[in-house]
């Protein structure tokens, strides 16, 4: 909104400062200050709200360390970060961009799910929430919605710059000035990134040659519902410890949005002979939104945990990232740069079925570990939830570091 309104006064009016919102790079720094600030300045309101509703965390004893010191803690805290996200959102980015269009969506979409299956938790007094069957349900249809657009959209789609145009492009030409100096043709396409291989390109419509190509749309868009099911599951059982998914939902979410401001400028895609994408580095201004409120939250999540983000909040961060990482093209980069979340799920799947496995074949269920997730393995051995966190984080980083050094190892 702010941004079409000082256009209008910077063209018209000629107004002093108007034009800097013409930089991306203002806007998103805008973006994550005005979330952090709202994350601060109205978590402590909201938890006090909470607290006045009773809208509590019901624990489960698992005999973990200080657990039930935590029952009764406020949850639903995930509705201060889907306001953090939105509101620097529409003021500051082009509402007309149909990127930040489908993370609007994604991000209302699967906070009313995570927000059905906290209130079912809280005031019905049912531990299991919302029935696993209609979270699945809820899932498909964002990834229809997200795979379908991604793929029909005239508005996506690979730019392809000649190859006399490529030798006058240099890193920081300003990018407005390019657009109108070289020669490009747009192209639908459903390429996407493979990491660490030197023609690192994959076509979805060559993975089956034998599928005609008109129904290369149903692949895709089957791969966008694994992949945002996969993702939004997988931050949901992160959060499991104070801080955790809060802390590595920011880190992942500072990496995509470095992902997303490369492939959206035209010099730094061709230096580093990466897909240009037009009108993705929009999707800046979303992704710093979403960092700035993730760091906010945990002013409050931080240990010890005054507020929890429950499913309204988990649920909506892990589907946020998995759209983004689908529209940046990166998406198979997602078990590197989403490293804990896809330990944190395989290790429960591991434990499931060993335990199955063990029970049918010995008539005792046995364990990998000690406790499922794996947060709660290393609770279990007496290592002290903060540190246990800060030790994700870490490792959280030196994937978002990985994520980023493919640009150039291949």
């Amino acid at each position: 909104m702010l941004y079409y309104l000082f256009n209008y006064l910077d063209k018209h009016f000629n107004l002093a400062g108007a034009g800097v919102f013409q930089y991306i790079s203002f806007r998103a720094g805008m973006a994550a200050f005005l979330s952090l600030l709202i994350t601060i300045t109205f978590g402590k309101q909201l938890i006090n709200f909470l607290r006045k509703k009773q809208v509590g965390e019901d624990i489960r004893d698992l005999g973990l360390e200080g657990q039930i010191q935590k029952k009764g803690t406020p949850t639903m805290g995930g509705l201060i970060i889907i306001a953090a996200i939105l509101i620097p959102t529409i003021l500051f980015a082009k509402l007309d961009n149909v990127y930040v269009i489908l993370l609007i969506v994604a991000t209302c979409w699967l906070g009313v799910i995570g927000f059905l299956d906290d209130y079912i938790k809280v005031f019905r007094k049912n531990k299991e929430g919302l029935a696993g069957r209609f979270k699945i349900v809820g899932q498909v249809g964002l990834g229809l919605i997200v795979g379908l657009s991604l793929y029909f959209s005239d508005s996506v789609v690979v730019r392809e710059v000649s190859p006399a145009s490529l030798a006058s492009i240099e890193v920081g030409n300003y990018q407005q000035d390019l657009e109108t100096k070289v020669e490009y043709k747009d192209v639908k396409s459903t390429k996407t990134t493979v990491p660490f291989l030197k023609n690192n390109e994959l076509d979805y419509s060559k993975i089956f040659p034998f599928i005609p190509e008109s129904y290369t749309w149903i692949i895709y868009v089957g791969v966008v519902i694994l992949i945002i099911t996969a993702v939004s599951n997988g931050a949901n059982i992160t959060d499991g410890i104070d801080g955790l998914a809060a802390g590595t939902s920011g880190i992942i979410g500072l990496a995509l949005a470095i992902l997303a401001y490369l492939s959206g400028r035209i010099d730094f895609s061709s230096y580093l002979n990466i897909m240009y994408i037009p009108n993705l580095a929009e999707l800046v201004i979303f992704c710093t939104a979403f960092v700035g409120a993730c760091l906010g939250f945990l002013w409050y999540n931080a240990y010890p945990a005054q507020v929890f983000m429950g499913d309204t909040g988990s649920l909506t961060l892990g589907g946020i990232i998995a759209v983004v990482a689908l529209a940046v093209r990166k998406e198979l980069l997602i078990p590197v740069l989403c490293g804990i979340f896809l330990i944190e799920n395989l290790s429960v799947i591991m434990q499931v079925s060993y335990f199955k496995y063990t029970k049918k074949k010995y008539g005792e269920g046995r364990r990998i570990f000690l406790m499922s997730p794996l947060h709660h393995h290393f609770q279990k051995k007496n290592i002290h939830e903060a540190k246990i966190v800060t030790r994700f984080w870490i490792v959280g980083i030196l994937l978002a570091i990985i994520t980023l050094a493919t640009l150039k190892l291949r």
